[in-house]
């Protein structure tokens, strides 16, 4: 089932500034995302896949074109409650001064979020074991390796659970076991009737149902969602 859909999506920059280094963009760029699916976003350095995945989070102005969640327009949402329903993961988040417990529960101290249940201890616990990490909830988040925070990081978004997922190279920079583990816990989320977009330079895993390639201002699917829940 379609759950996220992109129509006819089109971006551009005046690179007159820096004529060296033209900015990426994007010319009718159209694709949707089923329920219980990985994709990877596949393509060449500088051809506008993060930027894709911006403007798929409403993080830019959209120019052309229409997003759809669940067949309903992006513009009938808000931007905090688009954002939080189609969540961008950077390849570099952040971590904030406190525990590990203190940055899993910091989305629940947003307005957006904060008529919604917290997680409870043992349900940060079980996220924290299914990434392969062997850390308390208190311990604290300053003493964590580069791989274990970026971890934390990507597991305090799937705490949320949002339907939509985009993660923009989340592994590049883990070790093979650590990257591993992400994708696992990726693939336990789409499980429960998400989807996810993520770009990627890695072998591919044998995850993702289907391979999309920017290149050119152009996607092309490389390969068709194949693996789909029953």
């Amino acid at each position: 089932m379609s759950l996220f859909e992109v129509k006819d999506l089109s971006i551009s920059y005046d690179a007159q500034a820096d004529a060296e280094h033209p900015s990426p963009w994007l010319n009718g760029i159209s694709f949707t995302l089923d329920a219980g699916c990985i994709y990877d976003l596949t393509g060449p350095s500088g051809a506008g896949k993060s930027m894709l995945l911006r403007a798929c989070a409403r993080m830019m102005d959209i120019k052309q074109g229409h997003l759809l969640l669940n067949g309903k327009g992006s513009l009938e949402f808000g931007f905090q409650e688009w954002r939080r329903q189609v969540c961008l993961v950077p390849q570099h988040a952040s971590l904030v001064p406190g525990t590990i417990r203190d940055n899993l529960l910091l989305p629940w101290t947003l307005k957006v979020n904060r008529d919604k249940a917290q997680p409870t201890d043992q349900e940060l616990k079980h996220l924290l074991e299914a990434a392969s990490l062997d850390v308390a909830l208190d311990h604290d988040a300053a003493r964590l390796s580069g791989g274990q925070a970026a971890r934390v990081a990507l597991l305090r978004t799937f705490a949320t659970k949002p339907p939509v997922l985009l993660l923009d190279e989340v592994d590049a920079a883990l070790d093979d076991d650590s990257a591993h583990a992400v994708g696992i816990l990726t693939m336990s989320m789409v499980e429960q009737g998400s989807t996810c977009l993520r770009i990627r330079h890695r072998p591919p895993d044998g995850r993702a149902s289907g391979i999309f390639r920017l290149a050119d201002g152009k996607l092309e699917l490389l390969k068709g969602a194949e693996r789909r829940l029953a």
